[in-house]
Formats: structure tokens, sequence, C-alpha cells
């Protein structure tokens, strides 16, 4: 038998030692029962577990999160081995002044590559055994220690074996050495992971928003299991209930789900009435006709969930019935081309910013920047930055003048607005006025590309369906600016925002950022 043959069933064997246990198999009825090996049903190793269980993550569309966490980990182990690697050639090297000991150049080639690859497999098969990269464990600290390092202790050991039996030339030491730096590393990025994902939970960024259908015990129970998964990012709302009475808790019945969900910017309905079928239907005909994800709670009669496709808010398991795609590379490419843009922006006008600043406090008493509040994504206010253009009570004179409003809607915009300054217009008809903007991109409160924000009390004049406006990061510019920037039809332009949302790519950021710099050229801002 070969070391590697020997290697693998050692790992099948410690693997049976220290997973869960596999479930038992099931009767007709419903019922657990243990099946003997003799009717060919065999105890199944970690390697065959993984095999059966890959296939079904794949499936249920939790392959993304499961790859990022297993390229996260190899990473770590790969990193880690590079390092020791090195340093234990550094000292060999000062040790016995051979300089041939520092070859090959690369950290791993050559047999450099066999030792940390078969450990990190090794690492990766018995950590997906021992459910290490189930989604309900990142919200159990203490039990994904202990997991981490029997599986990090059983993987040290075997390999060690093997590397002894097989008498390779390699290096217990540094087997010895880089086990502690897996486990802190591994340890490290998973720790690091639930403080970002908290500190988006307290800043207001990354939460979901969450409608439970069902307020009796069970949705009570997920309510206050959802309330303290700080780690989940997720904020219940309320209830949709057919029987409790209306007021607290209790937003409404199902019939109302689409104005709730559109007026509190729902992202997700969990259906927690599971016996209740023809309701669980109509509740996901309409939360999939609203484009919101839906996860129910399931009716498991009593089974604890084995599947990768169900995830466990503290006792209550919920599985997902449908679930909205997300350009995920798409979004980052574009948060990433803001940052770079809007930084790249700032640096390169800041001597023309100056110019300007000087200007404007030259031509009127006041501040050089107007600071107001302006709704972004899903409805959180912000301070939105430009160049003052007004007179400094030029919030105060809107309202008298609301009734000259020359747009429809919830649009406030007059010929000649005699707020504006003589320097204002200037600044205005070039957008030279919006470019202290660059700062909120850079902040993330706002995009390049998307629906422009708009002033709190023009919000509030809003319809129900204008609302899905506010499910995307308002930007600096967008397809309204460069088509219709004159149109007074308040409706004309909610109609280009969602057809904006609803057809986004980069390409098309691309293309109305090309066309946004011909436009402010032209001089045609209003």
């Amino acid at each position: 038998m070969t070391p590697v043959s020997r290697l693998i069933l050692g790992a099948s064997f410690a693997g049976n030692g220290i997973r869960r246990k596999l479930p038992q198999a099931l009767g007709s009825d419903g019922r657990s029962k243990n099946v003997p090996a003799s009717e060919g049903t065999q105890r199944r190793s970690p390697l065959l577990t993984l095999q059966a269980a890959l296939p079904t993550a794949l499936i249920t569309g939790h392959c993304r999160g499961l790859a990022v966490k297993v390229l996260a980990d190899l990473l770590v182990l790969l990193l880690n081995f590079a390092a020791v690697i090195r340093l234990l050639r550094l000292m060999e090297f000062a040790i016995r002044g051979d300089s041939s000991v520092l070859l090959p150049p690369l950290p791993f080639s050559g047999p450099d590559l066999g030792l940390p690859m078969l450990y990190g497999a090794l690492v990766i098969l018995l950590a997906h055994a021992e459910g290490l990269y189930q989604s309900d464990l990142i919200r159990v600290p203490r039990e994904e220690r202990l997991i981490l390092a029997k599986v990090l202790a059983w993987t040290t050991l075997l390999v060690g074996a093997a590397i002894w039996l097989s008498q390779l030339q390699i290096s217990i030491l540094a087997l010895t050495v880089v086990a502690p730096l897996n486990y802190l590393g591994m340890l490290g990025w998973r720790d690091l992971r639930r403080r970002l994902t908290a500190r988006r939970g307290e800043n207001g960024r990354g939460i979901r928003n969450v409608l439970i259908v069902g307020a009796g015990k069970l949705g009570q129970a997920l309510a206050v299991s959802l309330k303290h998964d700080h780690a989940g990012g997720r904020v219940v709302l309320g209830f949709l209930d057919e029987h409790l009475p209306l007021g607290g808790d209790v937003r409404g019945r199902v019939s109302d789900l689409a104005r709730i969900a559109r007026a509190q910017f729902v992202d997700e309905i969990i259906f927690a009435i599971p016996r209740e079928r023809e309701l669980g239907r109509r509740v996901i005909e309409e939360a999939r006709r609203n484009r919101l994800d839906v996860k129910m709670v399931p009716d498991l009669l009593g089974f604890q969930a084995q599947s990768g496709s169900v995830e466990t808010f503290g006792t209550v398991p919920i599985l997902t019935l449908h679930e909205e795609p997300s350009p995920v590379l798409g979004l980052f490419l574009k948060r990433a081309a803001d940052i770079t843009s809007s930084l790249a922006g700032l640096l390169v006008t800041v001597p023309m910013l100056a110019v300007i600043a000087l200007i404007i406090k030259w031509d009127s008493p006041g501040p050089v920047l107007y600071r107001a509040l302006r709704v972004g994504k899903k409805g959180r206010n912000f301070l939105c930055y430009k160049f003052r253009t007004m007179v400094t009570n030029a919030d105060t004179i809107k309202e008298l003048l609301r009734s000259r409003n020359e747009r429809q809607g919830a649009f406030f915009k007059i010929e000649n607005d005699p707020r504006i300054t003589y320097v204002g217009r200037f600044l205005r008809r070039y957008s030279l006025d919006e470019v202290p903007q660059l700062w909120n991109v850079l902040r993330g409160d706002m995009s390049l590309v998307g629906p422009r924000p708009h002033p709190c009390g023009d919000v509030e004049h809003y319809g129900l369906a204008d609302l899905r406006r506010l499910d995307v990061t308002p930007g600096m510019t967008g397809l309204w600016q460069i088509t219709a920037r004159r149109d007074p039809s308040f409706q004309r332009n909610m109609e280009l925002d969602l057809e904006y949302i609803e057809k986004w790519n980069l390409w098309m950021d691309l293309r109305i950022l090309y066309k946004t710099f011909s436009v402010v050229i032209q001089g045609s801002g209003v």
C-alpha cells in the first residue's frame, strides 16, 4: 500500500471519529431505523460523504458561499506553508552556508508543492465532513473553534504519520510549525468576517429587511432568533397574519404584502405557517411578482435538517424556496470603479475645487458647500455635498415658491429661480456644483451612475410604485440626465429610472458616463 493510500485510509477512520453522526435511514412510516451493513448499506467515510454533499450544495445555490470559504482556507494554508518553508531554508542557509537550499526561487514548485496540496485537501475534506462550512456555524464561534482544532490536529497527525512511514524527505518540523499558524489564520479570517458583518449591520449597510408571514409561536420564535443573530444581517420589520388583530408588530394581511414590502423596502419574505399550503402558494406568487426572496420554515416532522440548502436560525430551520439572482461580480466591479474613479477625481480636481470655493465666497455670503439631507438606497438619509449655488435661505424660500413649480409630480423646478446666485447659475450650467459629490461616491452613499437622490420633501410626495427607485444606490448621473433632462414629467423620470434598474449592466453605466461628458461640455445643465 502506498503512503497516499495509507493517508486516505487513515483520514476515513479519523473522520468517522470526529464528524457528526450520519443521518439514519427512514422507514416508510417516516421513523428512523438502523440499516445493517449486511443489507448493502455501509457506514460512509468523510470522502464519500463529501462526494454526496457537494452536488447538493451546487444545486441549492449555496456553492458560491462554499467556494469562498474553501478558497479562503486554502489560501491561508498555502501562504503559511510558503512562509514556513522559506523561513526554514533561510535558517538552514545561515547554519550551513549552502546557497543551494534557497532554491527553487518560488515558494511552491517541484517537491515543495506536494505536501501543502495534500495537507490542504485533507483539511477541506475533514472540515466539510465535520460541517465547518455550514452557514449557521459562523454564528457559533465556540463550536467552530473546537471543530477547527480537531480537523487540524487529525490532519497533522495523519500527514506526519504518512511522512514517517514512507520515509519521505520532507521536514516534520515544517509540518509541526505550520499547524498552529493554520489554526490562527483560519480562525482569524472567520472572526474578521463576523466583525465586518456586524459592523455593516450597525452602520445600516448590508442589512436585509425581513417580513414574516405568520405571527404564531413559530413566527415569534423565528423573530427572536433573527433579533439575536447579529452576524446574519437581518432585521424583522413585522408580521403578516390572517387571523390576529392588526397593530403592533402585525403589519397587515397577505393581501397587503406588495404595499408593505414596497413601503418598508423588504428584501425577504419568510413563510412561518408550513401547513397552510394555499396561503403559502399565494405568498410565494405575490413575493415573486414583487421580486422578493422567499424562504419558509419547513415541516420536518421533528427531524433535524441535514442538507446544506437549509439554514438554521437558533433552533428554527429555514428552507429557501426562491432567491432573486444577484449580479455579485458586476456590483463588486461597479463599486470598485466608484472608489477608484471618485478618489482619482477628487485628487485631480483639487486646484479647480479651491478656485471655485474662492469664487463662491467672493460672489455671495454664506458657506462654500451646501450640505442637505437626501434619500438614498432603501430610504436611508445621507448628507449630500454640493457647491452652494443659491442664497443661504433657499430652502425657506422654496416653500413660498412651490405654487410656481413648473415640474410635474414630486419634482420642484422653476425657470429663472430667484434663489440662484450669479456664480451658481454658471456652476449649474456645466454641472460643476456636483463635483463634491465624488466624496459621497467614495463613502458609498452614492454611485457614479444611478437614479438621482431626491430631497426628503420630494420623496414624501412619492407614490407607492415610485419607491422602487430607492432599491438601488443613487448616482451622480443617470439615464434621465442624458435623455430627458429638461422633460418636466415626473412620470417620465420614474420610467427611465426603473428602466435603468431593470436593465442594469456595466456596459450601460459606461455608455451613460460617456454621454454625460457630452451633455456637460454642451452646458445643458439647468
